[in-house]
């Protein structure tokens, strides 16, 4: 080290970095929560909106004054207040002029001030501004002694601590904020309610959420559209913390070519022009289908997004689909935290108000205290004034006969007691008071004065005149500002339904080897004669084929099991569309599987919501290792998104087949050896979600024997057992062929296995009304009617189903599905019922035109 370099001990401070840092952060937290990001409770203004307005009135920029500048504000409020960045102000300014993200602007502006679409603001030396008459009652009485007011940031000026606003700002215009370690997000309301509601509050202190929930329903946004559900809103009124959905306004109109979907109001917050780039891009990667295009129609007569509907495609389909899949319908998560004290607290609707009222009580007293003071120091002078006046030849005489002003004040506070401020007020009396009209108007101004004074302190010491006066300023800022709701109620989030808008039609569920699964009409399939070749099924990728069929209906729900025992819920009409040779959509993109799992069962529910069926059906599981498990269906009637745990699988096994069954059914459990197993489904005693279930079937001991299905037994008399060989052979046996045994018995032989029939794969119970679909591992699939199959012995090897054309090629799935007779002859009833239905339509309508001919209305003419 150089000697001339010392170190100066007494200037190092050893301090613990831990410390420090937790010390420093704190207050940097506190700083960023308190003086930046979160409102006050009793204006719902940030520093920066607060400091905005207080410049803008600093400058005499009023409503009825011209425009000014943005950037002359953005320099006054930086200049004396505010000591951050020219962009946040600019920012926070241009938020309070958008009348789509505020309820009641504050600001009026002029120029560019950005778009629904999410343009910015064009730079603030080209844009204008003035304080709108909000504005301006927010700051009404400021200059009363209504506030605390505080030093600015270099003391040299002085700014309000709290605006001492009429309008409960809080509430009505909202605000949102991210803090550290905490964030708000408070929605806009309606002036007229949100008063009503403070109004019921004066007039009751003890009301309830429920009591205010009757003046102030739910929020109401800038951009109005619907709010779909009050439950959230009851949440967050309630809590603080709720969500809040909200629904586009859109309509379907009607054309000669194709419907539109016409769309006039968007959800508050959405961005428009990304929100029809977004249905675009769905229609483009082909997840969205039955829209030909997209326009944004937006004009002076205000928003109008149209969207063209496919002529072949239904239109309330689509509606329902753009409302699940895009941002017409969204929502507002509620987190009401604001400064109370200067402390942040989560606020509920009732706190909300009181702070608000309380808030509006103390700007009251306070304006009422520097009234009566004025009121009482004018009335302090005038009885000075009306005593010179009385008496003004001695008063004259006095003034006169002094030297000076002040031995003039000092005479006349001898002869007639007065004070200072009297006796100077009197010797700076002008002689045009000396008249006698003068005269007059300062009694009349004495008595006018002592009828305020005496107004005034009855405010001060009568609270019921207190609250009255509170209830009439806010009335008559609700009839000057107030006007109506712009976003519209449903009550009932049931109201819109996703069942009405899609026919309950039967549908084939198809699920690939890799995981596809799609929904195709069960009329794409057309029948064939036993021991056809089949017609080409699912286009699939090298390696795939489609492995289970499934029918359902579309209103079904569809509880989804895997191999691993999980079980997920999924509604049919939620899962894809596609043609009989479409591949259909990775399960994986639309469950939340585990890695490694897939899913290989599943049961069609009509509905989760009836109790007394969730009590009387049980779901009963079969594993490949020959374990069988009963539980209630009300374990599977609350749907999960990650889905639950079905069953407890032991390693080495998987779930192969799941069953509804009420209680009272048979099981007949086979294998791949070609035997079955018959039982009671009494013998499987009732177990909870997360069981492993007891054993079922014994397998034959040579390490590749495996459950390979189970069928339900409900109807012994009419139903027959239908096995199918993974060669194509197959046959319809008697139920009672089989004997009914205990559980955990090998069997009894169901066909005879042979190198010709191959291992068994499928076991169904099927009747005459039924048809087989059957599909190999190629893709080839072949619809048959079981009727044309013979019942014979069970013992026996069956007879060939579908000739397999392909080497090596095996039978991977077997389906039973209602028969083609049955299936149109309730597609003639169908199609019967809507043409007398369509044909009704058409006579009111020309019973409407003829009526509206004969009032002289053109029916061919549209507005």
């Amino acid at each position: 080290m150089d000697e001339n370099q010392t170190i100066d001990h007494d200037r190092i401070m050893r301090i613990n970095i831990e410390e420090e840092m937790k010390s420093s952060y704190i207050d940097y937290s506190m700083s960023v929560i308190v003086a930046r990001a979160l409102p006050d409770v009793r204006d719902g203004f940030k520093p920066v909106h607060r400091r905005i307005l207080f410049g803008m009135r600093g400058i005499g920029n009023f409503s009825n004054q011209p425009y000014k500048k943005c950037a002359r504000v953005v320099g006054e409020v930086l200049g004396k207040f505010h000591p951050h960045g020219d962009s946040s102000v600019y920012g926070a300014l241009v938020r309070m002029g958008q009348e789509w993200n505020m309820r009641y602007k504050l600001v009026d502006g002029q120029g560019n001030f950005g778009s629904v679409d999410g343009d910015s603001a064009a730079a603030m030396r080209y844009t204008e501004c003035r304080l709108a008459k909000m504005g301006e009652r927010v700051m009404d009485d400021i200059e009363k002694d209504t506030v605390d007011m505080v030093n600015n940031f270099d003391d040299t000026l002085s700014e309000p601590s709290v605006m001492p606003t009429k309008i409960p700002n809080l509430l009505v215009n909202g605000g949102n904020g991210i803090a550290v370690g905490m964030a708000t997000n408070i929605p806009t309301h309606n002036l007229s309610e949100v008063i009503d509601g403070c109004c019921a509050y004066i007039d009751n202190p003890e009301i309830t959420t429920e009591g205010l929930m009757q003046f102030i329903p739910a929020p109401d946004f800038p951009t109005g559209a619907y709010i779909y559900g009050l439950q959230g809103v009851k949440d967050a009124y309630e809590t603080g913390r709720g969500r809040v959905v909200m629904r586009a306004k859109a309509e379907i109109e009607a054309g000669d070519s194709h419907d539109k979907i016409v769309v006039t109001e968007i959800p508050y917050g959405v961005n428009k022009a990304q929100l029809i780039e977004y249905i675009a891009d769905l229609v483009k990667e082909g997840r969205l289908e039955g829209i030909s295009n997209v326009n944004d129609e937006t004009g002076r007569q205000g928003m109008r997004i149209v969207v063209d509907v496919k002529r072949d495609a239904n239109a309330n389909v689509i509606l329902n689909k753009l409302f699940k899949m895009t941002a017409l319908q969204s929502s507002f998560s509620v987190n009401c935290i604001a400064l109370v004290n200067g402390r942040p607290r989560l606020l509920n609707l009732r706190e909300c108000i009181k702070y608000f009222v309380e808030h509006r009580h103390d700007v009251t007293i306070r304006r009422t205290q520097f009234d009566l003071k004025k009121a009482q120091e004018r009335a302090h002078i005038l009885e000075g004034l009306i005593i010179a006046c009385d008496n003004i030849d001695e008063v004259v005489h006095i003034i006169r006969a002094s030297k000076t002003p002040s031995e003039a004040q000092t005479n006349l506070e001898k002869r007639f007691e007065l004070d200072e401020l009297q006796s100077k007020a009197i010797v700076d009396m002008r002689l045009a008071q000396l008249t006698g009209l003068r005269m007059d108007q300062l009694h009349e101004e004495y008595e006018q004065l002592m009828q305020t004074i005496k107004s005034l302190q009855e405010i001060l010491d009568n609270p019921e005149r207190c609250k009255e006066v509170m209830k009439e300023e806010l009335n008559e800022v609700k009839e000057k500002y107030g006007d109506d709701r712009r976003t519209e109620i449903i009550p009932d989030e049931h109201e819109f339904n996703a069942e009405d808008f899609y026919p309950n039609d039967p549908v084939v569920i198809t699920i690939s080897h890799l995981g596809y699964i799609k929904r195709t009409p069960l009329t794409d399939f057309k029948e064939q004669a036993r021991g056809g070749v089949g017609s080409k099924g699912a286009r699939t990728r090298e390696k795939d084929f489609t492995e289970y069929i499934y029918p359902a209906t579309m209103h079904q729900t569809m509880l989804f099991f895997t191999k691993n025992g999980r079980c997920y819920w999924m509604k049919c009409y939620d899962i894809p569309e596609g043609d009989k040779n479409s591949k259909g959509r990775a399960i994986q993109n639309m469950l939340s599987l585990e890695p490694g799992d897939s899913v290989n069962a599943f049961l069609r529910i009509r509905g989760l919501d009836n109790e007394e069926f969730l009590d009387k059906h049980y779901v009963v599981f079969v594993t490949k290792k020959g374990l069988v498990k009963k539980t209630s269906l009300r374990a599977y009637s609350r749907p999960r998104t990650n889905g639950v745990i079905a069953i407890n699988i032991n390693e080495s096994d998987e779930v192969v087949d799941v069953r509804l069954t009420n209680g009272n059914d048979e099981l007949i459990i086979a294998n791949r050896n070609g035997r079955a197993c018959r039982f009671h489904e009494k013998h499987v005693r009732t177990m909870g979600r997360v069981s492993t279930g007891v054993r079922g079937m014994k397998l034959d001991d040579d390490c590749e024997d495996e459950v390979i299905g189970m069928v339900v037994v409900n109807d012994a008399e009419n139903e027959t057992v239908m096995v199918v060989s993974e060669e194509g052979y197959g046959k319809r046996s008697l139920v009672d062929d089989y004997r009914l045994t205990n559980r955990g018995g090998k069997g009894v032989k169901t066909l005879n296995i042979t190198e010709k029939t191959g291992k068994l794969v499928a076991i169904k119970t099927v009747t005459d009304d039924n048809d087989l679909m059957i599909i190999n591992k190629s893709g080839i699939v072949i619809r048959m009617a079981v009727a044309k199959c013979r019942v014979m012995g069970r013992a026996t090897q069956g007879v060939r189903l579908i000739n397999l054309s392909k080497k090596n090629d095996t039978i991977a799935s077997v389906c039973k599905v209602m028969s083609a007779e049955m299936e149109e002859r309730i597609e003639e009833e169908s199609k019967a019922d809507w043409e007398k239905t369509n044909q009704q339509i058409k006579n009111d309508t020309s019973s409407i035109d003829t009526k509206l001919e004969a009032e002289g209305v053109n029916t061919n003419e549209t507005e």
